[in-house]
């Protein structure tokens, strides 16, 4: 079989040579640190930044999420501990054969390359990938790396149509002519990767869902419209988010979001917005504070003249969860927000996008849509 040619220009490879070797630098420079404590008789450790929310600062300047700088040290000859910073080893040596081998693995590739049964006994080094994912996050938040420098991506998840063209690892992929399915976004999308090529669309439509996104693409929205069309299949990883907010700060483009009304729709838009507590170490590269949310809102059920079934009574987490993301502080003092959050939990029910087909198969893409953008009607 042919080899297939690499279109990755010289540039970009030069960058991609420069990248590895600082990473792979760090990594040889962690093991380092951990064999000289031990040879001089301390005993080895890792220091870990802390991931959680105590330790996640809110920037109203920047309208993002940050890290703070509060660590913990991940202790070889700690029983709590021991498990952990083997496994924290096993993921750095992976990722070094992995950068030295010019190779990527997936997430859960990763997992499995690192998991067996320890010598003597009958305990394995990992029993699931929720142990795996975990120690990969602290390592590139001690290593001060992105997941894609550690050559480990995840599987794709999402889907993007319309008027724009991208190089994606020198194949030119215009958004145009994609079918049904669309382009289905990488989990990897640095400009060592996808780089934006002709684009005419005017803004970015994100929708929640696939099924959503169906709809807008059979009837040909982004055409009507002039526009870019994404979904990231729910919750949107880290790969749309990141393409997200590369459309938003390289081109200029708006990201206006298309969600359900529930508290997952609102968690959705905070995370697009505002960034993660656990992926707070990467706000300033995913974050996108000028997003809108243009629906589905509260107000749609009497506005929409929309009926009985489209309600979905909140529950009693649902109200709970309400609740908490109105405490949050970029939606605390926010009036429109608290007024959309307390119009949920007043009409005592819950509503998805799917919802407005019982006005119309298309009602949600030749009005809805077309009236909220037309009057500006969105929150931020």
């Amino acid at each position: 079989m042919a080899k297939r040619k690499d279109n990755t220009s010289p540039a970009i490879t030069k960058r991609i040579k420069e990248r590895d070797a600082k990473t792979l630098g760090k990594l040889v420079g962690l093991a380092q640190s951990v064999s000289k404590s031990a040879l001089s008789g301390r005993e080895p450790k890792v220091e870990i930044p802390t991931r959680t929310k105590s330790n996640t600062l809110w920037n109203k300047k920047r309208g993002i999420l940050e890290m703070g700088d509060a660590s913990s040290d991940r202790e070889l000859f700690n029983l709590n501990q021991a498990k952990q910073f083997m496994q924290t080893m096993l993921h750095a040596s992976t990722i070094k054969d992995l950068i030295e081998r010019e190779k990527t693995s997936s997430l859960r590739g990763v997992f499995y390359k690192a998991k067996h049964t320890v010598a003597g006994t009958k305990e394995n080094t990992f029993d699931r990938q929720e142990e795996s994912d975990p120690i990969l996050e602290d390592l590139e938040v001690t290593l001060g790396s992105l997941r894609e420098e550690l050559h480990v991506f995840a599987e794709n998840r999402g889907s993007m149509v319309g008027n724009i063209t991208v190089t994606d690892k020198g194949d030119d992929i215009d958004c145009r002519r994609m079918g049904s399915g669309g382009y289905a976004m990488p989990s990897i999308v640095e400009p060592d990767i996808i780089q934006f090529k002709k684009c005419e669309a005017k803004f970015v439509l994100h929708v929640e869902k696939g099924t959503v996104w169906n709809r807008f693409n059979e009837d040909r929205f982004w055409e009507e419209h002039n526009c870019i069309l994404t979904h990231g299949a729910g919750q949107p990883p880290r790969g749309c988010r990141r393409l997200l907010q590369r459309l938003n700060q390289e081109l200029k483009l708006p990201i206006i979001c298309l969600l359900d009304c529930d508290p997952w729709g609102h968690y959705i838009y905070s995370v697009i917005k505002q960034g993660s507590i656990s992926l707070a170490f990467e706000s300033s590269r995913l974050a996108i504070p000028e997003a809108r949310f243009l629906g589905i809102r509260a107000k749609d059920y009497d506005e929409c003249d929309l009926g009985d079934s489209v309600k979905i009574d909140l529950t009693e987490n649902d109200i709970k969860r309400a609740n908490e993301i109105a405490a949050y502080p970029w939606f605390e003092s926010n009036k429109q927000w608290q007024r959309e959050i307390k119009g949920m939990l007043d009409n005592g029910f819950k509503m998805e996008v799917e919802s407005l087909i019982t006005k119309d198969i298309s009602y949600v893409t030749e009005e809805y849509v077309p009236q909220r953008l037309k009057a500006k009607d969105w929150l931020e």
